[in-house]
């Protein structure tokens, strides 16, 4: 069994979920998102459950959960709430398979008013999995990710590159990041289980997931 993978981003809407969805179907993993933003619009449990094809005994409910599409500092604050990471935790027993946590957008991403995403990864502690474009400007963006990750002592288990390949780009985060691009997602047609799985067959590097 690997370990759980916490999966992030180099910003919002970079396909982490799509990633996330992809991992719990190959690895038999379990679906976590910890905190939610713009549930009005359909929480990414749900799209999970539905392009991975599972059950929902297979995720996780959520910890906090905001309608909004804002930063999760910012809902909590219009819901009158503050999130306290103290209340972050897995539900208690064992897991036999591995838990693929999904964060909200970037690292740097605040929460409250002195926390960010990176903090909920430092108490977690689970190996990181940055979802990153393959498009103009990720360069800058992933190695910025990958900093901040390290500065945090943050286990980078790799990074996965979404969208129509490039090469270049792909040898410049390795070499300046000096971290391992360990899976490559295609521009997809269709979201299911079985396109999830025929992608990280053919572009992901299994070994890392083991």
């Amino acid at each position: 069994m690997t370990t759980n993978l916490f999966i992030t981003g180099t910003d919002t809407n970079v396909g982490k979920t799509m990633l996330s969805a992809l991992l719990t179907a190959a690895l038999d993993g379990i679906y976590w998102k910890p905190i939610q933003t713009g549930a009005r619009e359909g929480t990414d449990r749900r799209s999970v459950i539905q392009w991975a094809e599972i059950p929902e005994e297979r995720t996780l409910p959520e910890c906090y959960c905001f309608d909004p599409p804002v930063s999760p500092h910012l809902a909590a604050r219009q819901a009158g709430i503050r999130i306290d990471l103290g209340r972050i935790s897995m539900p208690g027993g064992e897991f036999t398979c591995p838990v693929i946590a999904e964060g909200a957008g970037g690292v740097l991403v605040p929460i409250n008013e002195k926390e960010t995403i990176l903090d909920l990864i430092r108490r977690l502690a689970f190996p990181v999995v940055v979802a990153s474009r393959t498009a103009l400007g990720t360069i800058n963006h992933t190695l910025l990710t990958l900093a901040a990750l390290r500065s945090a002592g943050a286990e980078i288990r790799g990074v996965v590159m979404l969208g129509p390949e490039n090469i270049e780009n792909r040898r410049a985060i390795e070499h300046y990041g000096q971290t391992p691009v360990i899976g490559h997602v295609p521009v997809l047609q269709t979201f299911n289980r079985a396109a999830l799985l025929k992608v990280f067959e053919s572009y992901f590097n299994k070994n890392c997931f083991r």
